[in-house]
């Protein structure tokens, strides 16, 4: 069953079967802008696009749930590893409802669908020998009675002496480490120092797959049009030759290895991850080898930030290959850079950053937010900088003057009663105009035309922001035809020209809330509903006769339709909201929280009366902040909390 209830989909002998997958968002922490673009709200617009199509599609992701960073956050909750998953997945599965993410499933990879297909793939992979064993000396407590994963050990870095350092990175100096680099390590549980001490471990041999997968490499990343950065992180990796990949870890939380000798391990979560695509699916139907074994007939679209792409254009399909199976391979990956915040990184970690819980916070609606995060989209090789001051210009100029007021306009002067507009009902063009022989409106319908050729094949491409420059570029136009006509003037001066150049911007105005739809799907709603039109009847490019129409603007609505009521579709972002948002969202969440603390500290210092005595024992009342007044503002905060 769907995520909105629907039967579930499966191939379709005839249509284009299109499978899309988002990377699996981690489950320790709340996704923040970065985490959106670079992966789910991507994927949401391409999906999305493809139902626009009538392809037959479906959506899948979900939160990834095991490994050592979700056994670490439960140690610092003080809880356990489920509990941490359960109140993630909530969080994450909100967020993305609010960002209007239209996921067919969204899952996890904590269910009894992932054990049994990950360990189904693990043992055809080990029957077919592409697995080694070595020992490894791995760092030991002996109060836990457990061997330490990375992210359990903490010590000085010996690269810039920061403590504490984690046992995977610094996080002052961002070198890469092993946990054994770490000058005096300690457990992270109990702060006891561990000791080195043997354990066995599986390998997965990828240099005895290379060949194999080089093959398909080279003939996917041209025919699925791979994006850049994609293709020269994978080269990159394939020139310096592949190295083995251990594929267990001395962890609980996880899959179990289905082998006597490793039943106390469980699989690494780059093994199991990407598996999880598979399991989600199988949670979706019991036909999810439809979808995942059949690759003459299905599509396989992925979507990630470039620091996932090793795991799925190496990883993943060298774990399918080693099975012998004939499975669905990635045949497009779309890859973002990284979106930073204010010339700044995003950080999980470090709270920095606005996340997905706080956009619900503000004013701006989702429809915004998406336009900005797209339109902003990190792509093809270089980082994206998200700052407020571009945010509000984004808005006020492309959102609300450019595209809100064209389709208001042209709403607004329909809706007028008759004698200055239409009394809400498109109008009739008499036989004596034509869209082809008004050398506006043929031009006008010229550019639209070569403009949804553009469209098609930008998305066709998986070129969101090109696809979303090119549909406002629509709207651009649209513009400049209600100047150049000026409408207002032929209302009085000639009616049946009035009723060509009106009814050819309300298909226009039609057009866009189609071609943007997989961009800002609220806005479309909303546009639709003012067009007094069902989107589940007339939401629709799938096929020539949709596009041929569309190409003539002004044959897309019919005469004698009746409107809904016109309303302004955006609203201006002010200055001071600007800099209410920039304050707010300054420093870490950590900092917020400090900021949030001292000013309702403050306020109730306000508050507060203090009985005193003068010299004489008379009471004298006085307020905190009277009391205070010659102190620092920090003083009497510090106060009023130890109070």
């Amino acid at each position: 069953m769907t995520e909105n209830g629907k039967a579930a989909k499966v191939p379709v002998d005839g249509k284009r079967n299109i499978l899309i997958t988002s990377a699996l968002p981690y489950v320790n922490n709340v996704p923040h802008l970065g985490n959106i673009i670079g992966c789910v709200l991507s994927a949401d617009v391409f999906a999305r696009y493809c139902r626009l199509r009538g392809y037959n599609v479906i959506y899948i992701c979900g939160t990834d749930e095991y490994g050592t960073a979700t056994e670490t956050k439960a140690l610092t909750e003080n809880c356990s590893p489920k509990e941490i998953c359960d109140k993630y997945h909530a969080i994450h599965k909100e967020v993305y409802e609010w960002f209007n993410i239209s996921f067919d499933k969204f899952g996890r990879t904590s269910t009894p669908e992932q054990t049994e297909v990950c360990q189904s793939i693990f043992k055809k992979i080990f029957d077919n020998k592409w697995l080694s064993e070595r020992t490894e000396a791995q760092l030991y407590c002996d109060t836990c009675e457990r061997f330490l994963a990375d992210r359990l050990v903490e010590g000085t870095c010996p690269h810039c002496e920061y403590d504490p350092a984690r046992g995977d990175q610094c996080e002052k100096c961002g070198k890469v480490l092993g946990p054994i680099e770490l000058k005096n390590p300690r457990c992270k549980v109990c702060t006891k120092s561990p000791r080195l001490r043997d354990t066995d471990h599986l390998f997965i041999e990828l240099p005895l797959l290379q060949d194999k997968l080089e093959k398909y490499i080279n003939k996917m990343s041209v025919d699925g049009s791979w994006s850049k950065n994609a293709i020269q992180i994978t080269n990159s990796s394939l020139r310096d030759g592949l190295k083995q990949v251990c594929i267990t870890r001395d962890l609980k939380w996880g899959v179990p290895v289905p082998h006597e000798k490793y039943s106390n391990k469980v699989f690494y979560v780059w093994f199991d991850a990407p598996i999880g695509y598979i399991s989600i699916t199988a949670s979706y139907t019991h036909e999810w080898e439809k979808w995942w074994k059949n690759p003459e007939n299905v599509e396989l679209y992925q979507f990630m930030g470039k620091d996932n792409v090793l795991f799925h254009t190496i990883c993943f399909p060298s774990y399918l290959l080693g099975t012998g199976e004939s499975w669905t391979l990635m045949k497009t990956v779309s890859v973002t850079d990284y979106l930073k915040y204010e010339t700044g990184k995003f950080s999980k970690s470090n709270g920095v950053g606005v996340f997905g819980n706080d956009v619900k916070d503000t004013n701006i609606p989702v429809e915004v937010w998406r336009y900005y995060l797209l339109i902003n989209r990190p792509e093809e090789g270089s980082d994206a900088d998200f700052t407020w001051p571009d945010l509000q210009a984004k808005l006020n100029n492309e959102l609300l003057n450019n595209l809100g007021n064209f389709v208001n306009r042209v709403l607004s002067f329909i809706a007028k009663p008759a004698g200055v507009g239409y009394n809400s009902i498109i109008p009739n063009v008499p036989d004596d105009v034509s869209g082809d022989s008004h050398n506006p409106t043929k031009e006008l319908a010229d550019k639209v035309s070569a403009y949804l050729d553009q469209y098609i094949e930008a998305m066709e491409k998986v070129k969101l922001k090109q696809g979303l420059k090119i549909a406002m570029s629509i709207s651009k136009e649209g513009n400049a035809y209600l100047q150049q006509t000026k409408f207002w003037r032929l209302y009085k001066e000639n009616q049946s020209l009035c009723s060509l150049v009106i009814k050819t911007a309300a298909g226009i105005a039609y057009l866009l809330a189609c071609l943007l739809e997989p961009f800002m799907p609220s806005f479309t709603l909303e546009v639709f509903k003012q067009l007094n039109l069902s989107p589940e009847i007339h939401l629709s490019l799938s096929d020539d006769k949709d596009i041929d129409r569309v190409r003539r603007p002004w044959d897309i609505l019919s005469a004698g339709h009746k409107i809904g009521i016109p309303k302004p579709l955006f609203r201006e972002l002010k200055n001071e909201e600007l800099e209410f948002y920039k304050n707010k969202f300054a420093g870490s969440q950590a900092d917020r929280i400090v900021r949030a603390e001292a000013e309702k500290a403050a306020e109730q210092l306000k508050k507060t009366t203090i009985v005193a005595t003068d010299g004489k024992g008379k009471k004298k009342n006085k307020s905190a902040a009277q009391q205070f007044k010659n102190k620092s503002a920090a003083q009497q905060i510090a106060k009023s909390c130890l109070d």
